[in-house]
């Protein structure tokens, strides 16, 4: 595949001026599609009652300061010492905490005392400042500081500590739809994308589903990023309204003359970063601000690409959570799999990394940048918009850079953990049980409707392995790809068999392959050995079989196997 990154020797003055002008344009058009509110809100409560824990050194002068204006506690690692406070203060080891803004949950044990005799409170914020944090996960809760070893962190921590008194809402930022979530059927797992990628430990498996405490999401939107089915969808901002934006500034950039422009994805973190290149910015570069910059994925970006963008760069600055970078490269290379497969000269996707300084990071953008990808896109914009249903949007992106791309093959083999792909089936040890068909959340695996036969539609697969995992005879394997075939929309037979009929009534009550297997199986079992022509008939004639004297026993073959 040819490579378009751009390096200095491809720079042009005259089109990077044209480039300048038309990125005003651009983020105008942006600004212009109006904000929406949310439709729905997560609410907090806090009363001020606050918990401070560490040592004596480190605790009791904050929480001195703290106790002028809320009512507080003080946990205490060593001895306190001093004066008494006009606060409860307990020396404690063993101290766990949970929960979030205005529900905070301390349990602890009294130094030197029992186990039993331990001590519990509800709080409605936590300054932690303990050596190691209580609260493990990357993403905070809101209400919940730990500032660390820095002074000025602290006293920061003690300023936001002192506001966080009343009432306070934010958007529910997810929805969730459990009938198309691939997390699990019958006691049996398959995908944990989104419980693996959250950092705030809001996402939980629960049984066959997942569970999402909407106070400790704080709307990252990486589970819907990552999520196969659409299941869990970042509903605030609304991707239609990311879609309409970034729609909006591509062919406004396009109407004043840019060429190649490349979406810059970042968030508050990157925004200074970006602030400090001023003229070093290439004109090409449209910074576009998001709410976080794990909360988009494969189908914003190939929407992208089909608007016209010549590339997508995704900012990055250090502070995210590991899984949400390595999320963001593994979604790149699925994309620019598919566009490779295309004919599509790229790349067309920049991760960008930044863990310095506030100066050097900016010498090390501005230099990224000049380097920026020059993909090639599609000869005509798309003009489709954005749909809430993920798998729709990928359809609609997917369906136009194919249409218009330089070369049209039916099927492009992909990376593991693509959303897309084939099923593979062994069909010697396929017994048509149609395990796997009962499981699928996508309604790709189905039976024969009366037929011995297992039926696929391969557009429907999100390859989460719900069906492999299911299958009882390890007869499925998964097979990533996407397919650009007709085929690809019909239901496809990719296994079938002879019914098997009742010995005894004639009746088809399973396969040829199924009872064939059954009896290898359980032919020499004490159970059946003496009654193997009973595993030759239905359900019914089983029970009458066994009610039936020996010699009164009838069986009359009326349809051959």
């Amino acid at each position: 595949m040819t490579s378009r990154f751009d390096d200095a020797a491809a720079f042009d003055p005259v089109q990077d001026g044209r480039d300048r002008a038309a990125r005003q344009a651009a983020l105008q058009a942006a600004r212009d599609v109006p904000d929406v509110e949310a439709a729905v809100t997560v609410d907090y409560r806090s009363h001020g009652r606050t918990l401070v824990v560490g040592s004596a050194l480190d605790a009791l002068a904050l929480a001195d300061r703290l106790a002028g204006t809320l009512p507080v506690t003080a946990l205490l690692l060593d001895e306190p010492g001093g004066q008494p406070r006009p606060y409860p203060v307990h020396k404690v080891e063993n101290v766990a905490v949970a929960g979030w803004l205005g529900a905070f949950e301390a349990r602890w044990r009294a130094a030197g005392e029992p186990v039993r005799e331990s001590g519990k409170g509800r709080f409605d914020l936590v300054l932690d400042l303990c050596p190691a944090r209580l609260i493990a996960s990357h993403q905070r809760p809101h209400g919940y500081y730990a500032p660390g070893r820095d002074e000025a962190a602290r006293l920061a921590a003690v300023e936001a500590l002192q506001g966080m008194v009343g009432d306070f809402e934010k958007p529910k930022y997810f929805s969730y739809k459990e009938r198309i979530c691939a997390h699990g059927r019958n006691g049996i797992h398959a995908c944990s994308a989104c419980v693996d990628i959250c950092s705030a430990q809001a996402i939980v498996s629960d049984g066959d589903r997942v569970k999402v405490n909407p106070y400790l999401c704080a709307g990252c939107g990486a589970c819907g990023a990552v999520c196969p089915t659409g299941a869990m969808s970042y509903v605030y901002p609304p991707v239609p309204l990311t879609g309409k934006r970034i729609q909006a500034a591509l062919r406004a950039f396009r109407a004043a003359g840019g060429a190649q422009p490349v979406l810059l994805l970042h968030d508050a973190q990157g925004r200074d970063a970006i602030a400090l290149l001023a003229e070093r910015l290439p004109g090409r570069i449209l910074p576009f601000s998001l709410h976080h910059v794990a909360s988009t994925g494969i189908d914003v970006w190939l929407a992208a690409l089909a608007y016209g963008a010549a590339g997508v760069a995704v900012l990055t600055t250090g502070t995210e959570a590991p899984q949400y970078v390595q999320a963001l490269g593994e979604q790149m290379g699925i994309a620019q799999a598919v566009l490779d497969g295309l004919g599509y000269a790229g790349p067309h996707f920049q991760l960008l990394q930044l863990r310095n300084s506030a100066l050097s990071a900016a010498e090390e953008l501005a230099l990224a940048l000049r380097h920026a990808p020059r993909g090639e896109a599609p000869s005509a914009p798309a003009v489709f918009h954005l749909s809430v249903e993920k798998r729709t949007t990928l359809d609609y992106a997917l369906d136009h850079l194919h249409h218009h791309a330089p070369v049209q093959p039916l099927h492009i083999e992909l990376p593991m953990k693509a959303p897309f792909g084939a099923l593979a089936i062994d069909r010697q040890a396929c017994t048509l049980c149609m395990s796997c068909a009962g499981v699928c959340p996508a309604n790709a695996l189905q039976d024969g409707q009366g037929a011995p036969q297992l039926r696929f539609i391969e557009k429907n697969c999100v390859q989460c392995g719900l069906c492999a995992n299911t299958c009882p005879e390890d007869a499925i394997a998964l097979t990533p790809r996407i397919s650009f075939a007709p085929e690809r929309l019909q239901a496809v037979v990719l296994n079938a068999s002879q019914p098997f009929h009742c010995i005894r009534c004639s009746k088809p009550f399973g396969t040829l392959q199924m009872v064939e297997n059954m009896l290898g199986r359980l032919g020499a079992h004490p159970a059946f050995a003496a009654n193997l022509d009973r595993l030759r008939m239905c359900g019914d004639c089983r029970v009458i079989d066994m009610m039936t004297p020996g010699d009164e026993m009838q069986v009359t073959p009326l349809r051959r196997n």
